[in-house]
């Protein structure tokens, strides 16, 4: 039996979403701050430059962290590596080396609380069965997802996804029931959504943090020519075709 005080009861924070096994929490203002840094604390406050912490109720779901994730748990809460044998090793460390992502990913189960590292990035809870079931993700959204969704790396459609348009080979692709958490460069109120019935959206830059899995993603010359392409000064976009729908942050993770 444990009890957590003055901590989401606490008047200094507040609780932005709650879905499945997760909840995110956000701090109003850094009280912790001394003389010299407290004017960059208050502009940051007035910007909505504010930590946000990520809490896992492990009664509800296993959940499967990024690796270095978990700040502090309470209860009874025991981490795994969430490996199954030598073959699911070997298929997860290919995983990690083609997506870039952690090849080893900790599972926490138990009945207990998971406190994740505070972030000023945003989080978005998503609800995969709102994705078709499958949702791919651009490099370094990962956070946490309920142990229950399956991950994989995808593999572009065309070899020259490799070589140009500012995205790799492979990208990491969750699959199946289960709630899914994101680190984002920008809040859920800033994200355009392009839904697509078996249309194009074809985007300029590394804009797009998350797709439907039922998309293709390829990139392309932005015209249907060498000469077209260097006279519209765009050159290689990122194309996703199909039916599904697209997350579009205002600027690229770079910026962020």
């Amino acid at each position: 039996m444990y009890k957590i005080k003055n901590y989401t009861d606490n008047d200094d924070v507040k609780t932005l979403d709650t879905l499945g096994a997760f909840s995110v929490i956000e701090y109003q203002r850094d009280l912790s701050v001394m003389p010299y840094n407290a004017m960059e604390a208050y502009f940051c406050n007035q910007m909505n430059v504010r930590k946000r912490q990520v809490i896992c109720m492990l009664e509800q779901s296993n959940v499967i962290l990024q690796a270095g994730a978990m700040q502090w748990t309470v209860g009874d809460v025991n981490a795994t590596t969430g490996v199954k044998g030598v073959g699911d090793l070997f298929g997860k460390a290919m995983r990690g080396k083609v997506s870039g992502e952690s090849a080893i990913k900790p599972e926490y189960t138990g009945k207990g609380t998971l406190v994740l590292e505070p972030t000023y990035r945003h989080i978005l809870l998503v609800d995969v069965a709102q994705w078709g079931g499958s949702i791919v993700l651009d490099d370094g959204m990962f956070l946490a997802c309920e142990a229950t969704l399956k991950h994989k790396a995808v593999m572009r459609s065309n070899f020259s996804s490799a070589l140009a348009g500012g995205e790799g080979l492979f990208n990491m692709s969750i699959n199946g029931t289960g709630i899914l958490c994101l680190e984002s460069p920008c809040p859920k109120e800033e994200l355009v959504e392009i839904e697509l019935d078996n249309d194009v959206l074809k985007v300029d830059g590394n804009f797009a943090i998350a797709w439907s899995g039922s998309l293709n993603f390829t990139v392309e010359r932005s015209g249907k020519s060498l000469l077209g392409s260097a006279a519209s000064g765009e050159g290689l976009v990122n194309v996703y075709r199909g039916t599904g729908k697209v997350w579009l942050a205002p600027v690229t993770k770079g910026h962020a």
